[in-house]
């Protein structure tokens, strides 16, 4: 015969079952732009649950191929890379972005070009939905300025980054003992694509990485530029200084030296996706950035000021110049 007890306690299980929360089914994610190795990375990543750093969450169920013709490393990538999504993934591929953006959760613009970035983003407006946008958010400051714009008076959440920001050894951890950073010097390749301005293709990275520990607030800008290297150097307004050079036909790797009131420090050398995937999952999960759509504006005009004061022979350009050039509006505080 059944303890009165242990009947109390079933029925007690009973009545709180209910209210235990069900695992929330995986995000459909929608991948714009099928021409970048990123693709298949993060496709991988999220899909694969054996896939070594597998990030739960979300799966890529649906991607619009895109494609550049006038971009070699575009147009030569598209037809491979859909073949392996839908082969090995079973992603759907939609002929509009519009009905991509319909039939998914949050979405992932990976054109490799930043040109499109701005028409494939305002063509997913209507659905309301959160965007990835690979890096560079755009092709030019004033496609840039644009997104931001739309994202801040639609609502709808942007998240942009490189994976140079989330390094395996974290440059927080690495400079926790030099005290107050007054100076960063951010290295890495920087090889130009004529559509683009000259750091947007490649040199975002160590510019990203620049970024990623001095934070907003730079003023002015001034470029050293030669065939194999450039040197941007940046004044920030409480005075620390931010150098980022982009290298060409010498050393590829990257790394992060910053000087410290109490010493120096080199972290950023080492690079993988896990860090970045983890924070792609989190902000589509969310709608919230981990990077402020206002920071990585700056970032880009930083690069747009370097191209700037190189047509000026190396002469400093002012920030807030390009950045009215560009049609940049300040949020109302």
């Amino acid at each position: 015969m059944r303890s009165p007890f242990l009947s109390l306690l079933a029925l007690a299980a009973l009545a709180f079952a209910p209210l235990r929360s069900a695992e929330p089914a995986p995000l459909r994610l929608g991948m714009i732009g099928l021409d970048t190795s990123h693709v298949i990375v993060f496709t991988k990543t999220f899909n694969d649950p054996t896939a070594p750093n597998h990030v739960p969450g979300g799966k890529v169920v649906a991607a619009f191929k895109g494609g550049s013709p006038d971009i070699e490393s575009s147009a030569s990538r598209v037809e491979g890379y859909t073949k392996d999504l839908v082969e090995k993934y079973g992603v759907k591929i939609y002929d509009s972005i519009e009905e991509l953006a319909k039939n998914v959760d949050a979405i992932l613009i990976e054109s490799v070009d930043g040109r499109p970035h701005l028409d494939q983003f305002r063509r997913t407006l209507a659905a309301k939905k959160p965007v990835y946008i690979d890096k560079p958010l755009a092709g030019s400051l004033k496609d840039a300025v644009e997104i931001v714009r739309l994202s801040r008076e639609s609502g709808v959440p942007i998240f942009s980054s490189s994976s140079l920001r989330y390094p395996p050894d974290s440059f927080a951890s690495k400079f926790a003992k030099i005290g107050d950073i007054t100076s960063v010097y951010s290295i890495g390749p920087a090889e130009f694509e004529p559509h683009h301005p000259d750091f947007y293709w490649y040199g975002i990275h160590c510019v990203e990485a620049l970024y990623t520990v001095l934070g907003a607030g730079c003023v002015t800008v001034q470029r050293t530029h030669a065939e194999n290297t450039d040197i941007i150097t940046g004044v920030w307004s409480d005075g620390r200084v931010g150098i980022a050079q982009g290298n060409r036909k010498t050393f590829k790797g990257y790394g992060v030296t910053a000087v410290g009131t109490k010493g120096v420090a080199t972290a950023g050398e080492k690079q993988t996706y896990n860090g970045l995937t983890v924070e792609i999952m989190k902000f589509l999960q969310t709608g919230i950035s981990p990077v402020p759509a206002e920071t990585t504006l700056e970032l880009m005009a930083f690069m747009e000021a370097a191209d700037e004061s190189k047509r000026r022979g190396g002469a400093p350009v002012s920030m807030a110049e390009v950045l009215k050039k560009a049609g940049y509006v300040a949020p109302k505080k």
